[in-house]
């Protein structure tokens, strides 16, 4: 049997043809075994397996298409905002902080510049000062009126000489004049206009409390001046306080990219709504790192409504008391529910009401409020003058108060020293230098934390001046001119009276709500 199955297959291999067909037939057949096995092996696997839900794929979702569409909807209403400014020093900016041998700001915040030129400025970049040079600036809006008005961010257009709007349908180098209505500091929020003969297409307000995080969003703008850029992203967080001693900026952070030149454009939901004008970014490189933040559309109303109203500007209430902004369980404890005052400016409305350090407000106009921020909002949004009932805890014992809400603005003037009864003659003195400054307080130099008797604030600094070019602030305390220490203003004048063109100048400055560092500012006197 052997021999002759031997004798087939060498005849086989001798003839190569009958030989490769027969391997193919071969391995069909061995392969047609093995399906109908493993078909009754899986038979019986599904047989015990009787309760299994097969998966099914669902239909794909048309999330690009509703991101188009959007788009669509919106880029006709976001306009790209083209400034130009005269600096006088364009390396006046480059504050440097002791023991810090970069160019990044004094906080050692990564916020560059967050309110000054962070959005589309161009920063010094060292060498010899070239003197004064046109600066031209690159931002966003949001067309929220038919006819011409449109949101932006204030450090957008302010201290610009002159505004110009391109919108989306513009042919190329077409641009408008645009005047600027109004602008918040509190908020970085402005409102601009342009005038033409036709009305424009406007974008739709949505509401920022209905947000939830993980909501998908987009923003649209013109990042380094790429007009109608639409990126993609999600809510990251709510309710960011990122500057601090900034009571009304809480902001909404997305990772949608935003970048320089997308400052002031909208943030807006899937309903095609704006939920945000965007604001700033957190990085360490001047671009896109993946947080981003937006002033949320509910403070936009309320600032935009105020802006275009007779006097473009926004006036915000205050009782004059201070709080810990997060306040621990064990203050809670021992304060109870509510906020705890930590200070009581004097001659305040709190002060005049009988409100006093220690106490714990719980109510405003009968309104339960927990913390600081929901305080804040009560009495901001309230008009000077007009009355308030505060219902507050002392020793455990609950009471009321009536309280006239004041001006914000001018209490808070007050407090720098910057009233109405200033004195005329520092006022009228020409100085050298351009600043005007008045003694510091007791009260004003417990809160700045410096030697009672010690320094000058300043309160006015000249536009153009020696002061501006070498960063000095209004709100700044200079403590010393050029070693000299200045401890009224007597000693400042009197210094100042002494120093000649082409001399150095150095300041000893503590910066205002700058943290416990001081700086030197100097530069050579014209």
């Amino acid at each position: 049997m052997h021999a002759l199955e031997g004798a087939f297959w060498s005849r086989l291999k001798a003839n190569r043809l009958a030989y490769s067909v027969t391997i193919a037939a071969t391995l069909a057949v061995g392969i047609l075994i093995g399906t109908i096995v493993s078909a009754s092996v899986k038979g019986k696997e599904n047989a015990k397996s009787g309760d299994a839900t097969p998966l099914t794929i669902p239909a794909p979702q048309q999330l690009s298409n509703a991101f188009s569409q959007i788009s669509k909807q919106l880029e006709p209403t976001v306009v790209n905002i083209n400034t130009e400014s005269t600096v006088k020093n364009p390396h006046r900016n480059l504050r440097r902080a002791p023991g810090n041998d970069d160019n990044t700001n004094p906080d050692g915040s990564p916020f560059d510049d967050f309110f000054d030129r962070f959005f589309g400025g161009q920063g010094g970049q060292g060498g010899a000062d070239p003197g004064p040079i046109r600066q031209r600036s690159l931002g966003s809006g949001v067309v929220v009126d038919s006819k011409g008005y449109i949101l932006t961010n204030r450090h957008v257009v302010a201290k610009a000489d002159r505004v110009r709007v391109h919108l989306m349908d513009d042919p190329a180098g077409v641009q408008h004049d645009a005047k600027v209505i109004g602008l918040d500091q509190e908020t970085d929020l402005a409102v601009i206009k342009i005038d033409l003969d036709h009305a424009l297409p406007v974008a739709k307000l949505g509401n920022s409390d209905s947000v939830q995080v993980g909501d998908w969003v987009l923003a649209i703008g013109s990042p380094f001046g790429l007009s109608e850029t639409v990126t993609a992203g999600i809510i990251s967080a709510k309710g960011r306080n990122i500057v601090p001693g900034r009571q009304f900026q809480n902001f909404i952070q997305t990772d949608a990219a935003i970048n320089p030149g997308n400052s002031g454009g909208p943030l807006v939901n899937m309903n095609g709504e704006i939920i945000g004008i965007n604001t700033a970014i957190y990085t360490e490189t001047s671009s896109y790192a993946g947080v981003g933040f937006a002033m949320p559309s509910n403070t936009i109303a309320q600032v935009y409504n105020q802006l275009i109203g007779p006097e473009h500007k926004v006036t915000r209430g205050s009782i004059g008391v201070q709080f810990s902004a997060q306040p621990s369980q064990a203050v809670s404890r021992v304060y109870g529910e509510g906020v705890a005052i930590s200070d009581v400016v004097a001659g305040s409305p709190a002060e005049q009401a009988g409100l006093k350090v220690g106490d714990t407000i719980t109510a405003v106009d009968g309104k339960k409020v927990s913390n600081g921020d929901e305080l804040v909002a009560e009495i901001a949004s309230r008009k000077p003058g007009s009355k308030t009932k505060l219902g507050y805890m002392r020793n455990g014992k609950g009471s009321d108060t009536t309280v006239t809400i004041a001006d914000r603005s001018k209490l808070f003037a007050a407090r720098l020293g910057d009233d109405d009864d200033n004195n005329e003659d520092a006022q009228a003195k020409e100085s050298k230098l351009g600043v005007t400054v008045k003694s510091v307080t007791p009260e004003l130099a417990e809160r700045m934390d410096v030697p009672a008797g010690k320094g000058v604030i300043v309160q006015e600094v000249k536009p153009g001046s020696f002061a501006e070019d070498v960063s000095v602030n209004r709100g700044d305390i200079i403590l010393e001119v050029n070693k000299q220490p200045v401890n009224s203003e007597d000693d400042f004048h009197r210094l100042e009276a002494s120093l000649k063109s082409g001399q150095d100048v150095v300041f000893l400055v503590k910066p205002r709500g700058r943290g416990s560092s001081t700086v030197l500012l100097g530069n050579t006197l014209p």
